[in-house]
């Protein structure tokens, strides 16, 4: 098992340098700048920008220095902490980042949360009660779940909350806690905006992990052993969480590797119908700005939790199953 982590340390440390040279090169094909971009706003909102001026702000940022120069800056910065500055925010893009990824990581945990502790049991509970009414309820759920989009659903939130909850419309929290200290008081008020970013985040992924769990669970309970489990005379419930179910986790374990770096970037499209501050909508806006350093620390950040959350997976999923070795 040593062996095999080492291993796949050595495959993501190499994967990790590729994925940084390409991803940097592919982010710099675009034509313009975000200083390009920043100098037509201004000009549209009747100000002026001497040449001095833009060839002063191109030496500052190195914008007119070769791919390779530019990524030699950006890789040598981030070994000693350093990830550039955002051209957009005129903010080093670490603080830019740090401060928006803990509401990201707590929505997307809840969510995850959510996800989880709703979909497995009502899966096993649909596998075990087929062609019954409830059944028909739950599969009608989940198409509903699966087919309406998530915007769609944030903004029928939005409704449903400021008509009958009379709570406040979009953001994490009510006008006067906005820059408020942190307190019990608005810790609270945070926990009263976050479940309809939770429920809208994990609306499609709770229907989709039910629709899997309930079909892995009825292949499962097909097999020999849970038959062999029966005949010893074991209870049923024991039989179904003990025997079954664990098998029918695999492959919900296995998307585990794919949902974390859903920790960092969450629902984008979520986050701004419901004006979440959170680091995937920054994301989106460096891609359009073309902030050459936020973007390529943002996609190393998804690829390292993605590396990372495939081998966690394979070392959960060895842990679950005992038949699974890794040598």
């Amino acid at each position: 098992m040593v062996n095999y982590v080492l291993r796949r340390l050595l495959y993501m440390v190499v994967t990790l340098f590729f994925i940084s040279i390409i991803g940097f090169f592919i982010i710099n094909l675009v034509p313009g700048s975000a200083l390009d971009a920043r100098i037509n706003q201004l000009r549209a909102q009747g100000g002026e920008v001497s040449y001095q001026e833009i060839e002063s702000l191109k030496a500052r940022y190195g914008l007119n220095d070769p791919i390779p120069v530019k990524y030699w800056k950006w890789v040598s910065g981030v070994v000693h902490g350093d990830f550039g500055e955002s051209f957009t925010y005129q903010e080093p893009v670490g603080s830019l980042i740090w401060s928006r990824i803990g509401f990201s990581v707590l929505l997307s945990s809840f969510a995850l949360i959510f996800t989880w502790v709703v979909a497995i049991p009502v899966g096993v509970y649909s596998a075990t009660h087929r062609y019954t009414v409830p059944d028909y309820v739950i599969t009608l759920i989940q198409f509903i779940g699966v087919a309406v989009p998530d915007f769609l659903m944030a903004l029928i939130l939005l409704v449903v909350a400021s008509k009958f909850f009379h709570t406040g419309v979009g953001g994490l929290f009510s006008q006067q806690y906005q820059n408020a200290p942190w307190s019990w008081a608005r810790v609270g008020n945070l926990l009263s905006h976050m479940w309809i970013p939770v429920i809208v985040i994990a609306a499609s992924a709770t229907a989709w992990t039910t629709r899997v769990m309930r079909a892995n669970l009825l292949d499962v309970l097909n097999q020999q052993y849970v038959q062999t489990a029966r005949a010893k005379g074991l209870r049923e419930a024991v039989v179904i969480w003990k025997h079954a179910v664990r098998n029918a986790l695999h492959p919900l374990i296995m998307t585990l590797g794919s949902l974390l770096p859903s920790l960092i970037s969450g629902e984008v499209i979520v986050s701004i119908v419901l004006n979440l501050p959170t680091t995937g909508p920054l994301y989106i806006s460096s891609l359009i700005n073309k902030d050459m350093y936020l973007a390529i620390t943002f996609l190393m950040a998804l690829s390292i939790l993605l590396v990372v959350g495939n081998l966690l997976a394979d070392l959960l999923l060895a842990w679950v199953d005992p038949r699974i070795r890794y040598e």
